[in-house]
């Protein structure tokens, strides 16, 4: 596959490459293996039914990149491969302003509430407000992460861990940090989120708190531990978007473990030896998430320990969850949307959307939970 001894340049083409193919085969749910993969398990009756009903649908064009929706009150701004970022009122799917950013994107879409932003396939961060694109700036690396627009500033995750901070009013680059790490990583959703006056970036498997104002490292813990014979099967970065409650973060470490961090200490609260590739979802309560064979898992948010699991849904290539009241929501490569009680596992509802995969978390706004499609559609629909 490659000489007994590339070049220092080679190797990093070769290892960016490996990295673009293992996202697209996660994205597209085979995970390295192409079609050879095991009978998704057939659908059993559902047992606590609810009623689901569809609220509206809108079409934003195909999504081929890692989307996350962006939520700001009931406004949601989400994004389309295309260039076309569309903002929208959940409750209604009443569409507030849409524009175009000229060429594809790559990760997006982080929002204020004034600012969007989003990161094009060229390699640019562009910010729009109201519908109109305010600034574009060079990033220099791949992103696969949508920026986070906070603090009157916009901060960017790139694929190499490499973090950017930029001037919301008018895209000045403030700061760059970029650290050693593994060679091979992961073009997947990272972590970058805020906690109170604290910057929070993944940075491979550990859980960084940053000054956002200079980069300066307040803490770092590890939150999973590569294992593996190989740089693939040693690829542990965290997953996002990570799961806020009071001063607990909790994420997915990539095929290696589920934990929370005590954001406010910079310390571990819990970690937990848990193989998955799908960013989890929840509460103060309880925390979702699936395995690479979809089994469904629910732990207990203060110390991890299993609240219940379910195999209903093995091999279905799901989606990231959405809790939504008393029901954890998965989308699946079909389309279709399984409701499940969030206290016992028990399957409630399935509802279709267009036959494209879900591969976008769900989420839950305004009483209603929207799902994107690969093909663009946008669904929302109202439990009870």
């Amino acid at each position: 596959m490659r000489s007994p001894q590339p070049a220092r340049g080679d190797r990093r083409a070769l290892l960016a490459t490996l990295s673009a193919l293992l996202a697209t085969s996660l994205l597209g749910g085979c995970f390295l293996f192409g079609d050879d993969k095991p009978k998704p398990k057939e659908l059993q009756p559902i047992v606590a039914p609810i009623v689901v009903k569809p609220v509206w649908n809108q079409q934003i064009g195909a999504v081929k990149f890692p989307l996350t929706v962006a939520i700001n009150g009931k406004v949601l701004t989400m994004a389309a491969s295309d260039g076309t970022v569309t903002a929208v009122e959940a409750d209604t799917g009443r569409a507030l302003w849409r524009a175009n950013v000229g060429t594809q994107i790559s990760a997006g879409v982080g929002s204020d509430g004034s600012v969007a932003a989003v990161v094009t396939r060229a390699g640019e961060v562009v910010a729009l407000e109201g519908g109109q694109v305010k600034w574009k700036k060079a990033v220099g690396v791949r992103v696969a992460t949508a920026p986070l627009v906070a603090g009157g500033r916009v901060f960017v995750l790139g694929v190499d861990r490499t973090v950017q901070a930029f001037d919301a009013s008018d895209g000045i680059k403030l700061w760059q940090l970029q650290r050693p790490g593994d060679p091979l990583t992961l073009a997947q959703t990272g972590v970058l989120a805020a906690f109170k006056n604290t910057l929070v970036v993944g940075q491979g498997p550990r859980m960084a708190g940053l000054d956002p104002a200079t980069s300066t490292v307040r803490w770092e813990v590890p939150l999973g531990a590569p294992r593996g014979a190989n740089e693939v099967e040693r690829l542990a970065d965290l997953v996002g978007p990570p799961v806020r409650s009071g001063d607990l973060l909790c994420a997915r470490s990539f095929q290696a473990a589920v934990g929370c961090v005590d954001a406010q200490l910079g310390t571990v609260a819990w970690s937990k030896s848990i193989g998955g590739t799908d960013a989890i979802s929840g509460d103060g309560e309880m925390l979702f998430g699936s395995d690479a064979s979809d089994r469904l898992s629910a732990w207990r948010t203060p110390t991890g320990d299993v609240g219940w699991t379910s195999e209903t849904l093995m091999f279905r290539g799901l989606s990231a969850p959405a809790t939504a009241g008393e029901s954890v929501v998965y989308g699946d490569s079909n389309g279709t949307l399984h409701w499940f009680s969030r206290a016992k596992g028990e399957s409630q509802a399935r509802v279709a959307t267009d036959g494209s995969a879900i591969t976008t978390p769900p989420v839950s706004v305004a009483g209603v939970v929207v799902v994107v499609t690969r093909n663009g559609g946008v669904f929302a629909f109202r439990p009870g």
